[in-house]
């Protein structure tokens, strides 16, 4: 079995929510779609010589769309982790390192911050 990672102690009572600046939308399918402006000097470059796009849109798969929604400014981690947990009951084991991980990866990217 893997090393857990350790977590802060008040970590699963954190509340985040999608970053006020971020663009996002519900696609007619219900996935999330997000909006990550590819902006720096070196996007800039790719940009002007190799025509990359100065906005990727990132499609949620139906895990991070369930994540999302549920990052509604008043549930904790632990409720997310739950409501995780309701929507995929044959994946309750790695619910939490999944979500953790996830929750993890928004805000390395900023998608996500914590409410006040």
């Amino acid at each position: 079995m893997g090393k857990q990672k350790k977590l802060p102690p008040n970590y699963m009572d954190t509340i985040f929510i999608p970053a006020e600046e971020l663009h996002w939308e519900q696609r007619k399918d219900g996935m999330i779609v997000l909006d990550m402006v590819n902006s720096g000097f070196f996007h800039r470059i790719a940009q002007k010589f190799f025509r990359k796009p100065k906005v990727s849109h990132i499609a949620m798969d139906k895990y991070g769309t369930k994540l999302w929604l549920a990052l509604d400014g008043r549930r904790t981690v632990y409720q997310v982790v739950t409501v995780m947990e309701q929507a995929f009951p044959d994946e309750k084991e790695r619910m939490l390192d999944r979500t953790v991980t996830f929750l993890r990866t928004l805000q390395i990217h900023h998608f996500i911050c914590e409410a006040n």
